[in-house]
């Protein structure tokens, strides 16, 4: 079975999740109860009064202080079964000078916002760490909320060891189709009542319960990668509480789903492009040019393609081949093309030992076989909600050309990633629309030059949608705070903890 490649904000989320450290379980600080005042609940339906009102319970965890929120299944029907929201709070250092609750999201869909801010020492800088408390949650579906599954670990590897990403005959095609099949009956099967329901404007309504149950009265927040639709939508849906939002690696809502793939088809044959001209600039193993540097590397998919490359453990499928070349894309060069340069270099010997590591990475694989967490079960849920569509597989052959004028590596693959929709039984009104929020205070859009997965110019889209919205930019690869620049983190400090906006466009180094 097979379904979308996933070249979306989940190779680095997994990254740094795989960086968690334990920490002894602190002492709670005092639960904080929400103010009911006119300006906090301002809006509020009666039927969802009780939501908001809500006290968290806060408990020692092993990370932090852990609470659980309860926010309705369907918000078009309040009274009905509720679901559970996982959060956690890593409390400000500085307790006399806090200045409130900055709640984080690093990307997806899928990833845990309660990891996140379980690592708050190492996601913000001690500046906020001062001031805020770090919350994070696990969006609705998503890790110790109520969880949506449709997969199984040896479904994921089945997948990835068996599926080819790029259907050369009507056999290969019909079994992506299969596969797209197989995992909406799993959906179904398991999680029927959620699936309608894990979209995001329903997570972006459960943020604005979060903010209430946290005792604020406006919501500031640090989204990343797919984090800034989240964060996107709520200034959409209640930009009369917005706070300070710094949305960094934008995810604009108004894309549909062949504007996300085809922008990430080019964004990373860009960066491949780069990584090539880098690498001739020294003593590179895999060619003299560029051009020899890219047939390297079409070698090596090529190869994958005809027969799994053998490894150290299981063989490297094409498949895996790919999203091994794709994650060292995702880090700064000093980082990333070492380690891409020396994989593809062994895989050219007959080895795809270094890329099957990178790619295990990627995915969240860990040794024995298993996959922590259910961003394979979320992933595609999300997408199919947020931005809904079908395509047959004729209309995908129709588009291929401009999918692999785009990035000759990547782009059919991602471009088989359009039936991955096809008949999804599950709506939602979430529909692409850009946003406005003519009501919210200044809204901090951070745009990386390089970034492959969420490239640029989605930055100064998003930002030219919003009415308060000013561009920040950066140089560099996927997303831009904590990524170097000391420029950019003055900049989102400066916001966050004084309200000092830069200059609309300001370019960082």
């Amino acid at each position: 079975m097979t379904w979308r490649l996933v070249a979306g904000a989940l190779g680095m989320t997994v990254l740094v999740s795989a960086c968690t450290s334990a920490q002894s379980d602190p002492e709670p600080t005092p639960a904080v109860t929400p103010v009911a005042t006119a300006e906090s609940s301002s809006g509020v339906e009666p039927d969802l009064e009780s939501f908001y009102a809500q006290t968290l319970d806060w408990q020692g965890c092993d990370q932090g202080e852990c609470a659980t929120l309860e926010v309705p299944l369907d918000y078009d029907d309040p009274q009905g079964p509720t679901i559970e929201v996982a959060v956690l709070r890593s409390p400000a250092t500085d307790q006399a000078n806090r200045l409130g609750s900055l709640v984080v999201n690093p990307g997806g869909p899928g990833a845990s916002g309660v990891e996140y801010a379980a690592r708050a020492d190492s996601i913000v800088t001690p500046r906020l760490r001062e001031v805020y408390d770090i919350v994070g949650f696990d969006p609705r579906g998503v890790g110790q909320s109520t969880p949506l599954e449709c997969v199984t670990d040896e479904q994921v590897d089945e997948s990835l060891n068996e599926s080819d990403p790029t259907p050369d005959t009507p056999e290969e095609v019909d079994e992506l189709l299969a596969g797209a099949a197989e995992f909406l009956a799993g959906c179904q099967r398991t999680s029927a009542d959620l699936l309608p329901h894990v979209g995001t404007q329903d997570v972006a309504r459960d943020l604005d319960v979060l903010r209430a149950a946290l005792g604020d009265d406006r919501l500031s927040y640090l989204g990343r990668s797919y984090g800034t639709s989240i964060g996107a939508e709520y200034a959409r849906l209640f930009d009369d509480r917005v706070g300070r939002l710094v949305l960094d690696g934008a995810l604009p809502p108004g894309l549909s789903e062949r504007d996300v793939l085809l922008g990430q088809a080019e964004g990373f044959e860009q960066a491949l492009t780069s990584f090539a001209a880098d690498c001739v600039e020294g003593s590179c193993s895999l060619g003299t040019t560029q051009a020899e540097v890219l047939e390297a590397v079409d070698r090596v998919l090529s190869t994958a393609d005809d027969q799994p490359i053998a490894t150290s453990s299981r063989p490297l499928s094409l498949s895996l081949a790919t999203y091994g070349i794709l994650l060292p894309l995702y880090w700064p060069p000093d980082q990333g093309y070492p380690l891409l340069e020396a994989a593809l270099a062994q895989a050219l010997g007959g080895d795809g030992s270094g890329l099957l590591q990178l790619a295990d990475t990627y995915l969240g694989r860990s040794p024995d076989g298993t996959f922590p967490g259910n961003q394979w079960d979320v992933f595609t849920p999300v997408a199919c909600l947020d931005r809904p569509g079908s395509a047959t597989p004729d209309q995908v052959v129709a588009q291929l050309p401009e999918f692999e004028a785009a990035s000759p590596r990547f782009g059919e693959s991602l471009a088989w990633g359009l039936i991955s929709c096809t008949d999804w039984p599950a709506t939602s009104d979430g529909l692409p629309a850009p946003v406005e929020a003519p009501d919210a205070p200044p809204i901090l859009v951070v745009g990386t030059v390089g970034d492959p997965a969420t490239p640029y110019e989605w930055a100064v889209d998003l930002a030219g949608q919003l009415d308060s919205g000013v561009l920040l930019g950066f140089e560099g690869a996927h997303l831009a705070y904590l990524r170097g620049s000391e420029c950019v983190d003055a900049a989102v400090d400066d916001y966050l903890i004084e309200g000092t906006v830069p200059a609309d466009g300001t370019r960082c180094t």
